[in-house]
């Protein structure tokens, strides 16, 4: 048990993380949550809200290497940190001591496998993205407008009656999309 308030982090999948950060003994009011980021982002609001809050003595808690930091750097710096602010950091449990040459090593095989990890999925993701192109299902974003809006947009912008505030209205569109039409248009000699 520890004598000092633990606070702890929480990535996506937030409802594991949390009841797995309720089991090892932090209250809710002090579990920082980012939503919508990875442990790939270091800017997080809620790893940034935690690393704050953390005084000489706390505990900040973790359920997972994985969920702090995904590259043996940002790990690194954020260990650093902590060991500055003399805070402990436990991992699922397991209390990390930045002074014992064990613990550091162990620290170090958990953040290269966390950053390991990270790669595996960014090149998995490539790959069936790659699978997935070349079966046809990956077409990317969607045009605004069909090609009959399009060309109807052309010749209405072509007669000169309409500014383009006015065709972005009328086509329920942004101006953007009205200049990004007109220039393909343009480009392709039309």
């Amino acid at each position: 048990m520890t004598r000092s308030p633990q606070s702890g982090i929480v990535s996506p999948c937030l409802t594991a993380q949390q009841n797995a950060l309720e089991r090892l003994g932090v209250r809710s009011s002090l579990i920082y949550t980012d939503h919508g980021l990875t442990g790939t982002n270091r800017a997080r609001p809620g790893l940034r809200e935690a690393l704050a809050a953390c005084r000489a003595g706390d505990t900040l808690v973790v359920a997972k290497l994985d969920r702090l930091a995904r590259s043996l750097r940002d790990a690194k710096d954020i260990i650093d940190e902590l060991t500055a602010k003399d805070v402990k950091l436990s991992i699922g449990g397991a209390v990390h001591d930045p002074n014992d040459p064990v613990g550091r090593l162990l620290f170090n095989v958990l953040a290269m496998v966390a950053e390991f990890e990270s790669d595996l999925i960014r090149a998995r993701t490539r790959e069936g993205m790659q699978v997935a192109k070349a079966k046809g299902r990956l077409r990317g974003k969607q045009p605004k407008l069909s090609v009959a809006q399009q060309k109807h947009l052309i010749e209405v912008h072509t007669a000169g009656l309409h500014s383009s505030a006015e065709l972005a209205e009328l086509f329920n569109i942004a101006r953007s999309t009205v200049y990004r039409t007109i220039q393909r248009q343009f480009e392709s000699g039309h």
